[in-house]
């Protein structure tokens, strides 16, 4: 599973801020998940063989809701125009996006799954 390296369990670093997405038991391995934080955010969380990973829940190119899409290997494909992202760095690997995904460093607590981001919003890429 993923770990972020920092400041003791449940706390976050200076500047930064811990947001609980899901349960482990939420997001079986193959699954996804989209979670709205409490600011109204949308994640997306990808469990890729038991490594959690999360981006931002909504394609870069055009508003679709990334959990409507496919999880092949490392990637995940958009259901409205068929862009494909890295889910590890969330580069754009297929047109019509150009445009990255945010990633957001995940942490995996107590059976929960967390992201670490700096305090403020929630970064995301749009077009």
């Amino acid at each position: 599973m993923s770990e972020v390296a920092g400041p003791p369990a449940g706390q976050a670093a200076a500047g930064y801020r811990r947001i609980d997405l899901a349960g482990v038991e939420d997001v079986p391995p193959g699954t996804m998940r989209l979670v709205e934080t409490e600011e109204g955010d949308l994640v997306l969380v990808v469990n890729l063989d038991g490594t959690f990973h999360a981006v931002q829940g909504i394609c870069s190119h055009q508003y679709s809701e990334l959990d409507r899409g496919f999880v092949t290997g490392d990637s995940i494909t958009c259901a409205l125009h068929l862009s494909r992202f890295d889910l590890l760095i969330g580069e754009a690997l297929d047109p019509p996006a150009e445009l990255p995904l945010a990633v957001y460093p995940v942490a995996v607590e107590g059976g929960r799954v967390l992201i670490e981001v700096p305090e403020g919003p929630l970064a995301v890429e749009r077009q």
